[in-house]
């Protein structure tokens, strides 16, 4: 493992039990919103809190795992964290103008391109705050892989468990 710096394990890893109880605990709670949701089976053969219930019990794993890993040494053989020593606030602003440009357009422009958009100014506030260079390229790239996430994500759940989500036209399909 040459080239990398190796951070030791602490001898109090109390931050790193208090993210898997977290992680454990946002669990439960999805646990118990669950259990809200009726669970009548759709068209595709689940019910609309098939997907909840999956999360929950992943995360659950994870937490769970997260605390274990902690608890005997840590976590082991991290490298230093990268990014610089304080918090780059416009890739901040970016990635909050992606979340509230989804929000306010979705129901105007459909969940495919709202969500596009959303990936789009995430990923190039992330990439500026790297210093990674943007250009008419990346930006095709990042609305590419935006639209190729989202469009399957929104014909499973329209197509396959009949749930409804704002889409441009009616057919379904986008």
């Amino acid at each position: 493992m040459e080239g990398r710096t190796m951070t030791q394990p602490s001898s109090r890893p109390t931050a790193q039990i208090l993210v898997g109880a977290a992680v454990t605990l946002t669990a439960l709670g999805l646990a118990a919103g669950a259990l809200k949701i009726p669970g009548e089976a759709g068209y595709g053969g689940v019910g609309p809190n098939f997907l909840p219930w999956v999360v929950s019990i992943v995360l659950f794993i994870c937490g769970v795992l997260i605390v274990r890993e902690a608890l005997t040494g840590g976590f082991r053989d991290m490298g230093e964290p990268s990014g610089g020593e304080r918090a780059w606030w416009p890739g901040l602003v970016w990635v909050s103008a992606g979340l509230l440009a989804n929000a306010a357009l979705i129901t105007t422009i459909g969940f495919i391109l709202s969500c596009t958009l959303c990936y789009l100014l995430a990923v190039q506030g992330l990439r500026r705050a790297q210093g990674q260079p943007s250009g008419a390229g990346t930006l095709a790239v990042d609305a590419i892989t935006g639209a190729a996430i989202s469009a399957p994500v929104f014909w499973m759940f329209t197509q396959f468990l009949a749930i409804n989500l704002p889409g441009l036209t009616n057919t379904g399909w986008i």
